[in-house]
């Protein structure tokens, strides 16, 4: 699957650069990196919509006094995949848990360990909602023996969750390679409690959990979030994230409109993450 790199130079960077992410994020970009002048956004070519985004967003807005310059560029898979390999740091979760790459010394890491190679799925703890849902999983009271993770990407918060005493994980995901990526990170962490399908929500009928994790974007939850209500055993939880702390209000609005009770939210970097309980 090949990206999209959107490079934004924006004067003044503050607050157009914040009130861009949010928009670029409702137009299916699902990555984001500050830059000294601006942002970066990045998005799967087949999912976002590119056609002039800047004039988009500002034209929305009565009397913006900015400059913005914005360059689009294509970045085939096998580049993609080289840069996640070439950047990928190892990752602390606070004390609780380290997500490294098959290439990085294990001496000296510390918690739980999780070997990741990302190849090109998104989910290898350096974004603020991975980080933020694995954290969340490490301070449940217990954690629920059947577990759903919707949009898996490299099986992460699936292997998380077997190493925490889930005994039956079924990780969904729409691209097929994320699927074979959480099959292949599956068995490098020696999980075998993981079913791995791709497909979308659809996909899980008849069956229910004691936990469901969806770290997907604003618009697919509040179309999913129906059916996390339904699928959901009473008293279980639901892990939401994805979006911005700005969305917060308007997805806890709808989850309880079906019967879902904010527990708590996490907050990292303007990202948030809502625990649910039914």
């Amino acid at each position: 699957m090949d990206y999209i790199e959107l490079t934004v130079n924006i004067v003044p960077k503050d607050p157009w650069s914040e009130i861009l992410i949010t928009e670029l994020a409702d137009c299916g970009y699902e990555s984001f990196v500050e830059t000294e002048t601006g942002i970066q956004a990045f998005g799967q070519v087949t999912l976002v919509n590119s056609e002039d985004p800047i004039s988009n967003t500002f034209l929305k807005i009565p009397s913006v006094d900015f400059a913005a310059q914005w360059e689009a560029k294509i970045i085939p898979q096998q580049n993609w995949n080289a840069l996640w390999e070439a950047d990928f740091q190892v990752v602390e979760v606070e004390d609780y848990l380290t997500i490294h790459a098959p290439f990085h010394d294990k001496k000296n890491l510390k918690g739980m360990l999780v070997e990741i190679q990302p190849k090109m799925s998104f989910g290898t703890g350096h974004h603020q909602t991975t980080w933020m849902m694995s954290k969340a999983l490490f301070e449940l009271d217990s954690i629920p023996d059947s577990v759903l993770d919707m949009g898996t990407g490299t099986g992460v918060l699936a292997i998380v969750a077997e190493k925490l005493g889930a005994n039956k994980i079924v990780a969904v995901d729409i691209e097929d390679w994320s699927v074979e990526n959480t099959i292949e990170n599956a068995e490098r962490n020696n999980c075998s409690k993981i079913e791995t399908i791709c497909g979308n929500i659809d996909v899980i009928k008849g069956e229910s959990f004691g936990l469901i994790l969806a770290n997907i974007n604003k618009n697919v939850l509040k179309e999913h979030l129906p059916f996390y209500a339904k699928m959901l055993d009473q008293n279980g939880t639901l892990f939401l994230s994805g979006f911005f702390d700005t969305d917060v209000d308007e997805l806890v609005l709808i989850a309880e409109e079906l019967g879902l009770r904010k527990y708590r939210v996490l907050n990292k970097d303007n990202w948030a993450a809502i625990e649910l309980k039914k």
